[in-house]
């Protein structure tokens, strides 16, 4: 037998010591909230998962073996990937599409999608790394990667949805990490209320020619 390591004592100190940094930042930025605090509880509990169930199992003594570098990993889209894995992947990248919005909440689209894609990317090369180092019984696969991106773009798009409707909206705003809400329609964070230059006082336009 191998000795293998446990999951439990290595991902539930992390979460708590992640849980203990996303609070303190939060302090220090004056936006601690039970709301923001939720979230960031939520985060700790996604990862502390997401890492149990996809690094683990690793082995300390278990034999590399001489296997290729090529081994372990799968590089060309749809080779034998079966369709319960496409659905599982996108379901565990749904909540990433939930929670990013919450914490860049003035984050465009595409840079979220890019930060689900790093995430994606790092978890499998993780798994490649582990595979070969330790004895770990993942595969990096890019069908995994493809998967969990549109897992995260699924979980955008509920929000999205969801912040359509002004009352959820407002309730969503409580949770997202920034000092103001963010209005919908707006760049600026506050919107039709922000005061226009005309309306300063000893301010005229000035007329062209």
């Amino acid at each position: 037998m191998f000795a293998e390591v446990p999951a439990l004592p290595v991902v539930v100190p992390l979460a708590v010591v992640v849980l203990a940094a996303l609070l303190w930042r939060l302090h220090r930025r004056g936006m601690l909230t039970v709301p923001r605090a939720a979230v960031a509880l939520a985060v700790c509990v996604y990862v502390a998962g997401v890492v149990a169930n996809t690094i683990f199992p690793i082995f300390l003594d278990k034999p590399r073996g001489d296997a290729r570098w090529s081994a372990h990993v799968v590089l060309t889209p749809q080779v034998e990937y079966e369709m319960v894995d496409a659905v599982t992947n996108i379901c565990v990248f749904v909540p990433i599409g939930l929670l990013l919005p919450l914490l860049l909440p003035r984050s465009s689209w595409p840079r979220l999608l890019l930060a689900a894609a790093a995430l994606s990317a790092g978890i499998e090369v993780t798994q490649y790394a582990t595979a070969h180092l330790l004895g770990g019984g993942h595969i990096a696969d890019v069908d995994d990667l493809i998967f969990n991106v549109l897992g995260a773009a699924l979980g955008l798009l509920a929000l999205a949805a969801l912040t359509r409707v002004p009352l959820a909206a407002r309730l969503v705003d409580r949770f997202r990490w920034s000092p103001e809400p963010l209005r919908a329609g707006s760049a600026h964070p506050q919107g039709a209320d922000a005061p226009s230059r005309s309306a300063e006082p000893g301010w005229s336009p000035r007329r062209s020619g």
